[in-house]
């Protein structure tokens, strides 16, 4: 039997996307996210727990996210995590990290109901929301990033 590799977050991007191309101009979009908790412990006494976690978006997908997406934009994410490891040129020492490959995304909005780019503030009338996906094989495959010949060239929020 073959196990699961999924991840479901839903949480605010600490930055814009970066986007960078491949050597055969495939986009690679990069940014972190923030997921919170906020408990009460026996005490009445008020926490929170923020918790850091960096995403990959391929292809059209990353086109979308680097057009779309800024700083502060809420974001539902599903994807797959992926370790990877690499020598630090600097140090020199062996370096390994675990990110989030982006398998499907929804942009929700803006925190603090700020107006902008990356999903919009609140209005009179109820939001469209644009969802992208990307291929549901590894997304270190070849591909398009997911089908989107039925969006709009200009995405309103």
């Amino acid at each position: 039997m073959s196990g699961v590799n999924k991840v479901i977050l839903l949480g605010n991007l600490g930055s814009d996307v970066k986007i960078r191309h491949t050597s055969d101009g495939r986009a690679v979009g990069n940014v972190n996210i923030a997921t919170s908790e906020v408990w009460r412990d026996q005490g009445g006494e008020k926490h929170q727990h923020t918790e850091w976690h960096r995403l990959n978006f391929f292809g059209r997908s990353a086109e979308i996210a680097g057009q779309y997406m800024r700083k502060g934009t809420q974001v539902f994410v599903e994807g797959k995590l992926r370790t990877r490891t690499w020598t630090d040129k600097q140090s020199g020492q062996e370096r390994t990290t675990t990110e989030i490959n982006v398998v499907q995304f929804q942009m929700l909005g803006v925190r603090g109901g700020e107006n902008g780019g990356g999903g919009g503030g609140r209005s009179s009338e109820r939001p469209r929301r644009q969802e992208a996906s990307a291929p549901e094989a590894d997304n270190d495959a070849g591909g398009d990033g997911g089908n989107f010949d039925n969006m709009p060239e200009d995405i309103p929020w």
